[in-house]
């Protein structure tokens, strides 16, 4: 089990953010949320419940949705980074995967995965050893390098995904669904991957995403989201044993799994939101 070295400051840090969209509509409430060095966090809730504008706002490309962080600090790595750039975030070792496998659909799958080196200026040695690495762990990819983008699968696009963000050599990725659209098989494939990555290159992973089962078993701490709002955190093994995460999220209950009419009609009643 990962554990943090308990005099060792988190890499990030969100304290009470708030944001708006076109300086009317409040998306985040008061968000505060703290990510471990060398460990995978995940950002949990329903479709609408603000995990991709909080990762958008600790990258900044909330400008580019007309959105902006009014209230609250995002401290990464020791230093407040909302007023920086994504490029300069990038360079600091920040990076976002988004949500629908963005890819150049025109390049291939080995051009796409070049274009994540474009802030790099440590020699075409260096990045060839790091394509190299991502071929390593994505075998499908080398492949397929060869391939325009836009005609590979929905998990081939994921996978160009999470390896065009590898290139630049990042100390934390930001993802953003990585579940989404994809086969059950699929997922646990790059769950195990994102799993291995952490292990094997200590790269910090805070994870956006819907399936909370998938995510709790690979994360090692776990924050939900509600409306805009931190509404439960802890250990991603206490909260997959927590009774209203396995009624809420995970459609169980104490007496078996519930359908989902039942789990429907018995959110209204949820404890936090009294």
């Amino acid at each position: 089990m990962f554990d943090a070295a308990p005099s060792e400051p988190p890499l990030l840090e969100v304290n009470n953010i708030e944001v708006l969209y076109n300086h009317v509509i409040l998306a985040l409430k008061g968000v505060s949320l703290s990510v471990p060095k060398g460990g995978i966090t995940a950002l949990l809730g329903g479709n609408g419940a603000g995990k991709s504008t909080t990762l958008k706002a600790i990258s900044n490309l909330i400008h580019s949705e007309r959105g902006e962080v009014t209230k609250g600090s995002i401290i990464y790595d020791g230093q407040n980074v909302v007023g920086l750039s994504p490029s300069d975030l990038v360079k600091n070792g920040v990076v976002q995967v988004m949500e629908g496998r963005h890819c150049f659909e025109h390049l291939t799958v080995e051009e796409n995965l070049l274009t994540g080196a474009y802030t790099r200026r440590d020699g075409r040695a260096a990045i060839a050893a790091e394509l190299a690495l991502v071929y390593e762990y994505f075998p499908r990819l080398k492949e397929r390098r060869r391939s325009q983008a836009g005609y590979t699968s929905g998990g081939e696009q994921q996978m160009t995904a999470i390896g065009r963000a590898l290139m630049s050599r990042p100390k934390m990725i930001l993802l953003d669904e990585p579940s989404m659209g994809l086969a059950p098989q699929l997922v646990e494939q790059i769950f195990e991957i994102v799993a291995r990555l952490n292990r094997e290159q200590g790269v910090t992973f805070l994870l956006a995403e819907q399936n909370t089962n998938v995510a709790l078993r690979y994360a090692h701490t776990g924050f939900i989201l509600e409306n805009g709002r931190i509404v439960m955190e802890g250990n991603a093994q206490a909260l997959r044993e927590n009774p209203d995460v396995k009624e809420f999220y995970l459609g169980m209950s104490d007496k078996g799994r519930k359908s989902f009419r039942e789990v429907r009609s018995y959110r209204r009643r949820k404890r936090w939101l009294a």
